[in-house]
């Protein structure tokens, strides 16, 4: 069987969102994937991410990391994204990249994708729950497969117990408060494995 294909897409401002991608890249890879990481085009004007230290820091820390396009898209048979809450909702960059996405779905080209999606917040009720629903009301306009973790590792508990997806509060300092890499990681494997019986089946 040929391996299954992964897409680890994520938007950060402060580097959450990248260590959590790195992650999943990792935990994909382990499931056997052959696995590209990938970020989205920022949108903020240069002047604004030039006062910010931290997001100045961030940019120049991803600066190396391609850019997805829709031919990664169609690509992958799996996506992960990862991104922050943006009042409950994707933020900005990471919105942008799914709705230029609709020249594939018009030619049905993101049917059957299989995705899943992690996030973060400030603070626990902060939007990350609402943030990846709304991300999956756009993957069931795509016709694609929702990967999402339930509770199906012991570990989905110890960070934070999310079923929508690995999410993950951070400090005024920027740092991780749960620990949330196993969860990552597993999250990751199961939506490879899923993929991997689909495509199994269709041989």
């Amino acid at each position: 069987m040929s391996n299954v294909k992964a897409a680890v897409i994520f938007y950060t401002m402060g580097g959450t969102n990248y260590t959590m991608a790195q992650w999943a890249a990792k935990g994909a890879e382990e499931a056997g994937a052959e696995v590209k990481l990938l970020k989205v085009d920022e949108l903020a004007p240069q002047s604004v991410i030039e006062a910010n230290e931290g997001w100045k820091a961030t940019v120049e820390k991803i600066k190396d990391i391609p850019a997805a396009t829709s031919e990664d898209i169609e690509w992958a048979d799996v996506i992960i994204f990862s991104m922050p809450t943006r009042f409950g909702n994707l933020p900005s960059q990471m919105k942008q990249f799914i709705d230029m996405q609709g020249g594939l779905w018009a030619n049905g080209r993101t049917i059957n994708k299989v995705v899943s999606g992690m996030t973060s917040a400030q603070n626990p009720h902060g939007g990350q729950e609402a943030t990846l629903l709304s991300l999956y009301t756009s993957m069931m306009h795509w016709g694609a497969i929702i990967a999402a973790p339930g509770y199906t590792d012991p570990v989905i508990f110890g960070a934070g117990g999310n079923p929508y997806g690995t999410s993950v509060s951070v400090d005024q300092k920027g740092n991780m408060v749960e620990d949330v890499e196993a969860a990552a990681k597993h999250q990751a494997a199961r939506t490879v494995q899923i993929a991997q019986t689909m495509k199994k089946g269709q041989q």
